[in-house]
C-alpha cells in the first residue's frame, strides 16, 4: 500500500511539474517573464497551490530547454539568449526537419496540407495585426506539425529540445524583425508540399532556415550598433530601455 501511495505521489508530482513547466514557458514566451527576470520558486509554488518540489522539477526542465538558468544560492533567471546559440540550433533544426520531411512526404494527406495552410494563414493574420507572440506560436505549430507527421518519437524529442529556445529568442529578443516577411517565409514550403515534391520541400526548408539565420544575424548586428551608439550618446534611442526595471538594454535584448 505504501508503495502504491509513493508511486501515486510521484505521478502527481510529475503531472504538476509538467503543468508548471508549460505555464512558466508560456509566461516566458508572452513576456510576463522577460529576459534577466527572476522566477521565484516559493512564489510560483504559492500561486499554483503546490509544494516547491514540482516547481523545482519544472524549472530544471526549463533549464534543460535552455530558456532559464539556475545558479546556486541565487535562484532562477530567464536567460538572455545568444545569437550564436540560436544560429547553431537553427543548423540542427534544419537537418531534423529535412529528415522529417523525407520520412512523411510520400504519405502526406489533403487534411494534413489543410492543417498546414491554416497555420500559415494564422501566421499571416497575426503578422498583419502586429501580434509577435501569435506569429511565433503559429510558426511553432507549423514546424511542429511537420515534425509530428514524421511519426518518429526520437526525432520529435530532439526537435522539441530546440524549439522553445528559438521561439523565446524570436518572440522576446528580435523586435526589429519584419513579421509579414517571417510569415510569408513559409509559402515556398507549402507550395512544394502541395506538389508532393520531396526535393523541392527539402530545398524550401533549407532556404527557409538559411534566410531566417541571415535575418537574425543582420538584426543582431544592427542592435549591436545601436547599443554602441546609445553608450556613446545616452540621449539617443532612449525608448529602448524604458520598459521598467526588467527591461534589457544590451544588444539583442530589447523586448517588443
Amino acid at each position: 500500500m505504501a508503495t502504491s501511495n509513493s508511486e501515486g505521489g510521484m505521478l502527481t508530482r510529475g503531472v504538476l511539474a509538467e503543468y508548471a513547466k508549460e505555464r512558466l514557458l508560456q509566461r516566458i514566451m508572452d513576456g510576463s517573464y522577460p529576459p534577466d527576470s527572476r522566477i521565484v520558486e516559493t512564489r510560483v509554488a504559492r500561486e499554483f497551490g503546490t509544494s516547491q518540489a514540482p516547481i523545482r522539477e519544472a524549472l530544471r526542465g526549463l533549464e534543460a530547454l535552455g530558456v532559464v538558468e539556475i545558479t546556486p544560492f541565487r535562484g532562477t533567471r530567464v536567460r538572455q539568449p545568444d545569437l550564436h546559440e540560436l544560429v547553431e540550433a537553427y543548423v540542427v533544426r534544419t537537418d531534423l526537419e529535412v529528415l522529417g520531411a523525407r520520412l512523411w512526404i510520400s504519405r502526406i494527406t489533403d487534411a494534413d496540407l489543410n492543417d498546414l495552410c491554416d497555420l500559415a494563414k494564422q501566421m499571416r493574420e497575426a503578422a498583419g495585426a502586429g501580434d509577435r507572440h501569435a506569429v511565433a506560436t503559429a510558426d511553432a505549430g507549423f514546424h511542429g506539425r511537420l515534425i509530428q507527421l514524421a511519426g518518429n518519437a526520437t526525432l520529435k524529442r530532439l526537435w522539441s529540445s530546440l524549439e522553445p529556445f528559438s521561439r523565446t529568442y524570436i518572440t522576446l529578443v528580435v523586435p526589429g524583425s519584419d513579421l509579414l516577411w517571417s510569415a510569408h517565409l513559409h509559402d515556398p514550403i507549402l507550395e512544394a508540399l502541395q506538389r508532393r515534391d520531396q526535393a523541392a520541400v527539402v530545398r524550401a526548408l533549407r532556404h527557409h532556415f538559411r534566410d531566417a539565420r541571415t535575418m537574425l544575424s543582420r538584426l543582431w548586428a544592427e542592435q549591436q550598433s545601436a547599443a554602441i551608439k546609445n553608450t556613446s550618446d545616452p540621449g539617443a534611442g532612449h525608448d529602448l530601455g524604458s520598459k521598467g526595471e526588467n527591461a534589457p538594454t544590451g544588444p539583442g535584448r530589447a523586448k517588443p
